[in-house]
């Protein structure tokens, strides 16, 4: 049955993206905020519809520590849920994400329309510089700024490195950071066709406000989100124990 109900929302999940695309293209001419009510739209259909046909909802804790105003978050990375569901949490937000994404047509120009910030791993320093401008720039248009600080999805309990980026748009912009921690790699991993019922839980932790050193806001950064979001892994799979043996599987390893 979980691979039935994957099956159908795979598909789902591809014709209704190509639809909002399309149609997204065809506002590309009209004011951007026409096509953030599009992009709202798809997101919420997506939630609907992983509810739905999987069984999968999602819980929001920690709304106390979202900010009214200019702010980063932080967020840890563990599946595709994570690249739309702050489409409906956070008020008109920008996503950081890798440059070659913008060259896929139709995805691309309707991202870029939309005000999403790209960054090329490989430009140095020049790229760093041009990110945090662009940064700026969504922040005085009211946008929030999503960035995930280790670059790439990975697994429950698995930590990659944290880019310095981060560090550079806090040190220069002078704005407070909200960590975020979440455990979607548990039903719906890393490149994986299954998607298991049950429930996400995406925590707003507590501010960091400016004024750390680079070292001591990479430190907190990283301590605070995977200790986190590990405790948020175990809870799921605590409640869900027929989770546990998918979460130790080697397929779960699979690059």
């Amino acid at each position: 049955m979980i691979l039935f109900r994957s099956l159908v929302f795979n598909i789902f999940f591809i014709l209704w993206t190509a639809l909002a695309v399309i149609i997204m293209s065809i506002l590309l001419v009209f004011p951007r905020n026409i096509m953030a009510s599009v992009v709202t739209i798809w997101a919420l259909i997506l939630a609907i519809g992983l509810r739905v046909i999987v069984g999968l909802s999602f819980e929001v804790r920690g709304l106390n520590n979202i900010v009214d105003g200019n702010a980063i978050y932080a967020a840890k990375h563990q599946s595709a849920w994570d690249t739309f569901i702050y489409f409906l949490i956070l008020k008109n937000p920008s996503y950081i994400l890798k440059k070659e994404l913008l060259s896929i047509p139709l995805w691309g120009w309707c991202a870029k329309r939309y005000g999403a910030i790209p960054i090329d791993r490989k430009g140095g320093g020049s790229a760093l510089k041009e990110m945090i401008l662009n940064v700026e720039d969504r922040l005085k248009k009211n946008m929030s700024i999503i960035i995930f600080p280790e670059g790439t999805r990975t697994l429950p309990k698995e930590k990659n490195s944290y880019h310095s980026g981060i560090a550079a748009i806090y040190k220069r912009l002078n704005v407070p950071i909200i960590p975020v921690a979440v455990n979607s790699g548990v039903f719906w991993g890393r490149r994986q066709f299954k998607k298991y019922p049950g429930t996400i839980i995406l925590q707003f932790l507590p501010i960091i406000e400016p004024g750390y050193s680079r070292n001591e806001l990479m430190e907190q950064l990283a301590c605070n989100i995977e200790e986190a979001s590990n405790k948020l892994v175990e809870e799921a799979i605590l409640e869900y124990p027929e989770l546990e043996r998918f979460f130790a599987s080697e397929e779960r390893l699979k690059p």
